[in-house]
């Protein structure tokens, strides 16, 4: 790539095999986590480049947080969870992404992280076909953020 050419919005390897792809919104991917133990989407920014929040424009981190108040509304609607986890690590994966799980009281991994708390548990196709349909709603009310 030569210095005129502007940088691509590519979504990461890791991020493209652990994830099922649900769609977009104005400024992200919506990925679903292929562990079907909790509610889990994600939000990656489509911005070529970025790691942090904080290096995306002052609009693009206010669109980011309009996005990601949407999302955890709709899921915490649709799912009727205990608590709303949002996170950003980066540990595993480079690019920014932000993870929004869903919990439970008594869930595998309560009180603490799901993070290394147990292998993930692939969807079956019915499975997924069934929590896209819960999704639905949740989707449309993030293509109505601007």
């Amino acid at each position: 790539m030569s210095m005129s050419e502007p940088a691509v919005f590519r979504l990461h390897e890791r991020l493209k095999a652990d994830t099922i792809g649900l769609g977009s919104s104005s400024l992200c991917e919506i990925r679903l986590m292929n562990d079907s133990t909790w509610p889990w989407v994600l939000l990656v920014p489509a911005v070529a480049g970025i790691r942090e929040i904080y290096q995306l424009s002052a609009d693009q981190q206010h669109q980011l947080v309009r996005e990601s108040s949407a999302l955890s509304e709709a899921m915490m609607d649709v799912f009727g969870g205990d608590k709303m986890n949002v996170a950003a690590l980066g540990n595993m994966v480079p690019q920014l992404h932000l993870h929004h799980i869903v919990r439970f009281e008594g869930d595998p991994a309560w009180p603490g992280p799901v993070w290394g708390k147990q292998a993930p548990v692939a969807y079956s196709d019915e499975e997924l076909e069934q929590v896209r349909s819960r999704l639905a709603p949740v989707l449309a009310e993030l293509e109505a953020v601007v």
